[in-house]
């Protein structure tokens, strides 16, 4: 199919998925919690396009399918796009959907085929959305086949494999990854990493080598150390009494980050460090099983 064709089809589907003819009002992405990022729907930027721009080379330059800019975009011609015109710029491929009174974001995420847990903290783990980004390319009529969330180019590094501990020692963990009830009310969660008990005072250590990150108090995280590694991969350490290491620091395998403590609001009663997974992708910084990299 030409892409020509590919515009037409993408302008029909437009029309029918039902989606607004412009971006919705951002205000009401504002609900979020703490620990969560801000709503994709209050990244999206402007870009006003400049003579000799392309709508291929403004997708390009911000890392993005041509689609998305289309169906993000109306005043796009045939995808063509007019000098001085202003587009809006979503901080992933996607789209934006309203959700069908009745449904939750839970039946949206399975329509599209998108992680729940992704979707939930990408729009700012809003209870009740009315309106949701909805990453990733799934709503494309033949969408790319790969298993890879992140755009790739010549310059994309490999995925680096990482392992490692963030203890002294290998210990019990408190509760689990992936969806749990919990201990405190009962109800169903997604929890996004591990709770590795461990007495007040023991002293946390960086998995792998990176780049701190943030290292502040971060709502129910409590004090929080992040750490991005080479190829994609980040860790965090939740719920420390202390942090000994500043944003922009170096540091290697085993170096001392802070020590566990209760701060923030931890789910398990028992002591613990709440230690995170997370790789970079089309869904922002998405949670992965810590058991994998875990090896003591």
């Amino acid at each position: 199919m030409t892409f020509s064709a590919r515009l037409l089809l993408l302008c029909s589907l437009v029309s029918t998925l039902g989606l607004a003819s412009a971006l919705p009002n951002l205000e009401i992405a504002n609900a979020q919690t703490a620990n969560c990022p801000t709503p994709a729907l209050n990244r999206f930027q402007r870009h006003k396009v400049a003579r000799g721009e392309t709508l291929e080379s403004i997708a390009q330059s911000y890392n993005l399918a041509p689609e998305t800019l289309i169906v993000m975009n109306p005043n796009v011609n045939n995808g063509r796009v007019s000098v001085g015109s202003e587009l809006q710029i979503p901080p992933y491929n996607g789209i934006v959907v309203e959700v069908p009174t009745g449904q939750s974001w839970r039946e949206v995420a399975a329509k599209y085929k998108v992680r729940p847990d992704a979707l939930f903290e990408i729009n700012g783990c809003q209870a009740n959305p009315k309106i949701v980004f909805v990453p990733g390319l799934n709503w494309l009529p033949n969408p790319p086949q790969t298993t890879s969330l992140i755009p790739t180019n010549s310059n994309t590094p490999p995925r680096a494999a990482i392992s490692g501990y963030p203890l002294e020692q290998a210990t019990t963990v408190g509760l689990g990854y992936g969806w749990q009830i919990n201990p405190r009310n009962k109800e169903v969660f997604f929890h996004s990493g591990v709770d590795l008990l461990a007495a007040v005072g023991t002293p946390v250590e960086a998995i792998a080598p990176g780049t701190v990150v943030f290292a502040q108090e971060q709502g129910s995280y409590g004090q929080l150390v992040i750490i991005n590694h080479s190829g994609g991969l980040q860790s965090r350490y939740a719920h420390l009494a202390s942090i000994k290491v500043k944003v922009g620091q170096q540091v290697k395998t085993g170096d001392l980050l802070g020590t566990v403590g209760t701060t923030g609001e931890p789910t398990t009663q028992q002591p613990h460090l709440h230690f995170e997974m997370r790789s970079s992708s089309s869904q922002g910084w998405v949670a992965q099983d810590p058991k994998s990299y875990l090896k003591k």
